[in-house]
């Protein structure tokens, strides 16, 4: 190979080194800042934990020792990255175990304020909502002593399963995330309902994992809508029905439309409750709504779009390193939890 070849081959910046670049270091400096997280780390600040947690994604480490070896191989070309040295991988696993993953918590959601107006929006075939939100949980194995441990004990001398319980809320439109809310994996999903601050006009889409009736009550009465799937012990009594012709049936898959009246601790709530047959697979769903001036397939329809949370899920989980921690922590883990979030982004 030629020194001229040689010339093209390394010309311009390193890729890691263009993707770092897309972080506002002066945002980051001012939200460091407030939160005071280097005043106990001079030799691992906080861009260096996250230079150096990136450097693990996109470099498909599996431990820190790891990262800390790679980054040391390229000792002399860290300076471009706004790093002096390479850390050690005793003070990278402090910094990891004990600065305040809240910190990295802020910094996502100050990047999805920095780079909303660059967003996709991509509007759903005949579905014209803007405000219209899915959520739903998943959850990251991890050892019992780490979170607290959920199902049976295991048999001979494996260890005992625990985990913990990510719930994200995310725009349809987008496919990011704007709410995170992180649990052990034994709560109950319906603790995640708290953590939302509805606003009039907006839509949620949710699995029926999240049912509780009151909360459906105070969100009529502030005028957001809701469309999730009916408990089968629900207690509710039909006032009124509309009339489904048979070929309508066939046509849409539309089985049922009525109007109940659902029992809450706070009083009837009225709902609208659809029965819905899938042409495709067969498979009857009844969906309960408060949303009364839309098609009935148009329920049906924003319900089915909730399954988009999955490959989002998916990709977290194949893509960033979720199946194995750089961290035994809880701070660790939920650092890394956050990162995985910021390459989503």
């Amino acid at each position: 190979m030629s020194s001229k070849d040689i010339e093209k081959k390394f010309v311009g910046q390193p890729i890691f080194k263009q993707l770092i670049d897309f972080i506002p270091k002066n945002k980051f400096d001012i939200l460091a800042q407030k939160h005071q997280t280097d005043r106990y780390y001079k030799s691992f600040s906080a861009w260096t934990q996250l230079v150096t947690m990136l450097f693990g994604v996109f470099s498909r480490c599996d431990s820190m020792g790891e990262i800390c070896d790679g980054m040391l191989a390229m000792q002399g070309k860290l300076n471009h990255l706004g790093l002096s040295s390479s850390p050690a991988k005793s003070t990278a696993g402090d910094g990891l175990r004990e600065r305040d993953n809240e910190f990295f918590k802020d910094f996502y959601f100050m990047l999805l304020k920095h780079f909303e107006p660059l967003l996709s929006v991509s509007r759903i075939d005949k579905i014209s909502f803007d405000k219209l939100y899915i959520f739903d949980s998943t959850t990251i194995r991890l050892f019992s002593q780490i979170m607290k441990g959920v199902g049976r004990n295991p048999k001979g001398e494996g260890k005992k399963k625990g985990g913990i319980k990510a719930h994200v809320l995310l725009s349809l439109h987008s496919l990011i995330p704007e709410i995170v809310w992180m649990s052990a994996a034994s709560k109950n999903d319906k603790d995640f309902l708290g953590q939302l601050k509805p606003l009039k006009g907006e839509i949620y889409v949710f699995d029926k994992g999240y049912v509780n009736y009151n909360y459906y009550f105070n969100w009529t009465e502030m005028g957001t809508f809701f469309v999730t799937r009916l408990n089968e012990n629900a207690n509710y009594e039909v006032i009124d029905q509309k009339a489904i012709l048979e070929r309508d049936a066939e046509m849409d898959g539309v089985l049922k439309d009525e109007i109940v009246s659902l029992k809450t601790d706070k009083g009837s709530l009225k709902a609208r409750l659809i029965t819905f047959k899938s042409l495709t697979t067969g498979k009857t769903n009844t969906f309960v709504s408060n949303l009364f001036n839309v098609a009935a397939t148009t329920i049906a329809k924003l319900y089915k779009n909730r399954w988009e949370i999955e490959p989002f899920f998916k990709q977290l989980k194949q893509n960033f390193e979720l199946k194995g921690f750089f961290s035994d922590s809880k701070e660790g883990i939920k650092t890394q939890v956050w990162r995985g979030r910021l390459v989503l982004l």
